[in-house]
């Protein structure tokens, strides 16, 4: 009878484990099978080499643009190692950092804060780079520069990409809703 009973007991042992595997596999497939329906979100920055102030920011979603907004990098200046004044260097940038209540001494309010990135001629690290606008800490409008958006002038910066105050606010709920990419492309 004893046996029997350790017979039994290694039987429902294994039948256990062979299910515990079975839904672990079964886990995993379908966990991998999620990851791989996961949406792929890009975030990409085609700089305008005629009018630096009049690039694109474009977020799409499996390569269907989700939305489109005019952005602006630099002084004008397309020489990606001029530091403070020229466009953002061309490549993947790592996206370190991304707040609605940023304070820092340039950029206040919505701010997405990207990596280190030296620019293509290799003399210079590009550091502090931000996709930003012009506003408060909180959001809303001040009543002088430069927390204030006027328009056109407002486009450039010190090589960060500009973005208006409502379309960086619309990018943050877009990006919350579609899921944030881990880097921005930037393009010419």
């Amino acid at each position: 009878m004893a046996t029997g009973t350790r017979w039994v007991r290694g039987i429902c042992g294994v039948s256990v484990v062979l299910a515990a595997a079975a839904g672990a596999a079964a886990v995993t497939g379908t966990a991998g099978a999620s990851a791989a329906a996961r949406p792929q979100v890009t975030l990409v920055f085609d700089k305008n080499p005629a009018d630096p102030g009049r690039s694109t920011l474009t977020v799409s979603r499996d390569g269907e643009r989700q939305a489109r907004y005019r952005a602006g990098s630099g002084d004008g200046s397309t020489d990606d190692c001029a530091a403070g004044r020229g466009w953002l260097p061309d490549g993947d940038w790592r996206i370190v950092l991304k707040d609605r209540r940023f304070k820092g001494g340039k950029v206040r309010g919505y701010g997405i804060q990207l990596g280190n990135m030296r620019c293509a001629g290799g003399t210079v690290t590009r550091t502090e780079m931000f996709v930003h606008s012009e506003m408060h800490r909180d959001g809303g409008q001040g009543d002088t520069e430069p927390r204030r958006w006027d328009g056109e002038e407002d486009y450039l910066s010190d090589g960060c990409v500009k973005l208006r105050p409502e379309d960086i606010k619309d990018l943050f709920a877009r990006l919350d809703d579609l899921g944030w990419p881990e880097r921005l492309r930037v393009i010419a």
